[in-house]
């Protein structure tokens, strides 16, 4: 990477996106987080996907987004589900862990009533060399 990258700050403004409630903020850190041609890819689908693709005689799926739009799409779809109500926010749950050009996040979706983690999940962050996040791959309630 041509600059040292500041593990903390690279996690807290992944995080950030999920929690933005500006639309127009929310798009440009997605730019700024996100390589023009990113992906995050969910690698354990919900229940209700790998039924439907089991219903199908297909194997589970993996459900991947690309590009700013999409990412856009996506991250937006999840703050409207869990965060906009003013229930849930995202967090980290513990320090970012590096490897070159890999980034992994511990997150919790916590309750903002209690306090309490209700969800959490671990994302692998590839990264280039501008820091920017090249692939994210997704996996929801891994501890």
């Amino acid at each position: 990477m041509s600059n040292p990258l500041d593990i903390k700050q690279c996690a807290d403004r992944y995080v950030a996106q999920w929690n933005e409630p500006d639309p127009a903020a929310r798009a440009a850190l997605i730019r700024e987080v996100w390589a023009l041609d990113g992906a995050q890819v969910l690698v354990d689908p919900p229940q209700e996907i790998r039924e439907a693709a089991a219903g199908l005689a297909f194997a589970v799926p993996p459900l991947e987004v690309r590009g700013h739009d999409a990412l856009n799409a996506r991250v937006t779809r999840a703050y409207e589900m869990f965060v906009a109500s003013g229930e849930h926010v995202f967090e980290c749950a513990e320090a970012a862990s590096l490897l070159p050009h890999v980034l992994s996040i511990r997150w919790s979706m916590v309750s903002t009533h209690t306090g309490q983690a209700v969800g959490g999940g671990l994302d692998i962050l590839a990264l280039d060399s501008d820091g920017r996040i090249c692939t994210d791959h997704q996996f929801i309630g891994v501890n």
